[in-house]
């Protein structure tokens, strides 16, 4: 477990080092334009919607080991590819590979913690993984910062260089690791009903198709609005500069790492389903205080701290969505499913993804009040849709915590020593 979370850090650490710079990279840099960034972007997103959908059958089938092998490598050729892009059509073939690699990498590590926890143990898991993503992605992007040079296409070709070679060591730390044999794991390896099953399984399921139902609404009022409309709607409607955009990303990132490991000890004992309800009504507020900052009357100090407070207010969500979304998928995945669920849920997130910008942008840009008002409903909508999701799950999958065996002794199997039991 401790090798897969490494990993996982080191791609997002060196995921950080390109992502804020792509768009500029592409349009002003390469002098491309703005048109083919956003078709760059554009690709980069549809190549993770056409793998998606074959990348869980492979790892139910294979395991996860080999599918983030070659999703890794698949990927560092992506960024070394796009560092050396000059042209249109050498971008987006570059963006093809780029994003088919890293849609893949996400499920297969899922899955690969899945496999190396307990139920109970899952919780804090992927609240790690979160953390750790999110801890790389900043320190990448902070250290990208320093080294980026707009006027040298020479540093972008470094930082694609260091994406690439962080892809590598992601494979190179996976490789090694050796997936445990305990008894525990049992029901989550492949088998030969890997090969049966498949989508009509999966829609079938009523709990999961809530779930994916919720997870759209979810990345599509927080993620899917986070670099268009409401950095859009931010710039427009509360006048706050760009370069204050950077620092509410950091306040986002900043809240998820002071309050992963706190939030974490209140969300361990409460069901799931009422912490994703929260989350709803803490992301109506944040869209509350965003509509202060840009439809209000007070000062423009007064505004771009309201507008800080937004994102901040998102982290706390996301602090408390990480250690209960990624492990309700695993928990409702069939044994021999796991990672086909998995890249199911990564699917519903990346239509989200492209969506949300699609309508968000132009509605955050002209559309100040219904855009907030939009917004704000999504968000109670998300509290609904946890509600109702509730009713569908058994006690164990709502809340952990009450599957959790109060003796580990019996589960070492270890013969008492005679004079401990004369001692008895």
């Amino acid at each position: 477990m401790r090798r897969i979370q490494a990993g996982s850090a080191l791609s997002a650490f060196g995921l950080g080092f390109t992502v804020p710079y792509f768009y500029v990279y592409v349009a002003q840099v390469r002098d491309l334009g703005a048109a083919t960034a956003g078709i760059v972007l554009a690709v980069f997103a549809m190549a993770a919607l056409v793998v998606l959908p074959f990348s869980g059958r492979a790892i139910d089938r294979r395991g996860p080991v080999p599918v983030l092998l070659v999703a890794s490598v698949l990927a560092s050729v992506g960024a070394v590819a796009m560092g050396f892009a000059s042209s249109v059509p050498a971008a987006v073939g570059a963006a093809v590979l780029l994003g088919a690699g890293t849609a893949v990498m996400q499920p297969a590590l899922a899955t690969m913690i899945v496999w190396c926890s307990a139920p109970a143990g899952r919780t804090r898991a992927f609240a790690m993984q979160f953390f750790l993503q999110n801890l790389g992605l900043g320190i990448g992007g902070l250290i990208g910062g320093l080294l980026v040079d707009t006027s040298r296409p020479g540093s972008f070709i470094l930082l694609f260089s260091i994406e690439a070679a962080m892809f590598l060591v992601l494979a190179a730390v996976v490789g090694t690791v050796r997936m445990p044999g305990s008894p525990a794991l049992q029901g989550t390896r492949p088998s030969e009903g890997a090969k049966g099953g498949g989508l009509r399984a999966l829609l079938g399921h009523k709990a999961m198709v809530q779930l994916c139902v919720l997870g759209f609404v979810l990345f599509f009022a927080c993620y899917g609005q986070f670099e268009s409309g409401l950095a859009a709607y931010g710039t427009e409607a509360a006048g706050i500069q760009p370069s204050t955009l950077g620092i509410a990303l950091a306040a986002n990132t900043a809240v998820i790492v002071v309050a992963q490991f706190v939030v974490l000890r209140f969300v361990e004992r409460r069901k799931r389903t009422r912490v994703i309800a929260a989350v709803g009504l803490i992301w109506a507020v944040a869209w509350m205080v965003a509509g202060y900052a840009g439809l209000g009357h007070g000062s423009q100090a007064m505004a771009t701290a309201a507008f800080i407070s937004t994102y901040a207010l998102f982290g706390l969500g996301e602090a408390m969505l990480s250690p209960t979304v990624a492990p309700l998928v695993a928990d409702l995945a069939p044994e021999s499913m796991v990672g086909s669920y998995n890249s199911a849920f990564a699917l519903v997130k990346q239509l989200a993804l492209a969506v949300g910008p699609a309508v968000g942008g132009p509605m955050g840009a002209a559309l100040h009040g219904p855009y907030i008002v939009t917004f704000v409903l999504f968000s109670l909508g998300i509290t609904f849709l946890a509600v109702r999701l509730g009713r569908q799950l058994t006690p164990e999958q709502d809340q952990p915590s009450l599957a959790v065996k109060p003796s580990k002794v019996v589960a070492r199997h270890e013969p008492a020593r005679e004079s401990e039991t004369a001692a008895a």
